[in-house]
């Protein structure tokens, strides 16, 4: 169920745009703080191995969702993290973000990670950017519900993508691409969420080639030769040029007087 009865695709757009911008800082922040606290891991903690390999999961995790919040790779992640792609919403994303926010501040608890070992200036990286990938990932899952259009079939990320005309750029399914329409049913389907039209009742038919019904030629059903033929079977289809004389020039139309 909507928030709003009142559209919110026009304002999404510069909403969720803005959003995108914010994600990216937030997660930008989460890789410097991986990679102090990484440093920091190596000199104190005497098990460094394991704490170094959490930061850098975290430090990937982070780069990798600023990857798909830019239009790059977009047909490598629609294949490969369809979750991520625009056909789906930024509950995904938003849930991610809450679990890297978290592993983050997770490490405060530790000495190699505390206060008096990173130093006040990096502490508090660590901490902004844990408090703030948090916020903005339970901003993400908000956005993914309140500006998504269901009736159309519309995600968040296609109104951050193409703002109030998203319902017009979305592919036709592939069952009504494989389903023959005739041209009312089109036009009222069409109608509705069209920029434009001339709301006229009566339409032409479709020209649509799916919609015609195409009646194969029957096949045509030929004899074996045959080998038995009798050799006057076919005298009468001959040809007499000796039937056949100059016609009389009694019967011109000159010799009439133009009369027939």
């Amino acid at each position: 169920m909507p928030f709003f009865k009142k559209p919110l695709a026009g304002p999404g757009y510069v909403i969720l745009n803005i959003l995108r911008v914010c994600n990216i800082t937030g997660l930008l922040a989460v890789v410097v703080a991986s990679f102090s606290m990484l440093v920091k891991t190596f000199i104190v903690s005497k098990f460094f191995f394991f704490d170094a390999v959490s930061h850098v999961v975290t430090a990937a995790l982070s780069m990798f969702l600023i990857l798909t919040e830019l239009p790059i790779f977009k047909g490598y992640i629609a294949r490969n993290w369809p979750l991520l792609s625009p056909s789906h919403g930024f509950v995904t994303l938003g849930f991610l973000m809450i679990v890297t926010g978290v592993s983050v501040l997770g490490n405060l608890n530790k000495e190699a990670t505390s206060q008096k070992s990173l130093g006040t200036a990096y502490w508090r990286i660590v901490i902004a950017s844990g408090i703030l990938v948090i916020i903005f990932g339970v901003a993400n899952i908000f956005a993914s519900y309140m500006f998504r259009q269901k009736k159309l079939g519309v995600t968040a990320r296609q109104v951050r993508a193409h703002g109030a005309t998203a319902a017009q750029k979305l592919p036709l399914p592939v069952s009504m691409a494989s389903t023959p329409v005739t041209g009312g049913s089109l036009h009222r389907a069409d109608t509705k969420h069209r920029p434009f039209h001339l709301g006229r009742s009566d339409t032409l038919p479709s020209s649509n080639t799916s919609s015609r019904t195409v009646v194969a030629d029957p096949r045509r059903n030929i004899s074996a030769p045959m080998n038995n033929v009798h050799p006057d079977q076919f005298v009468k289809f001959e040809d007499h040029g000796e039937q056949v004389g100059k016609p009389s020039l009694a019967h011109h139309p000159a010799m009439n007087g133009g009369h027939f």
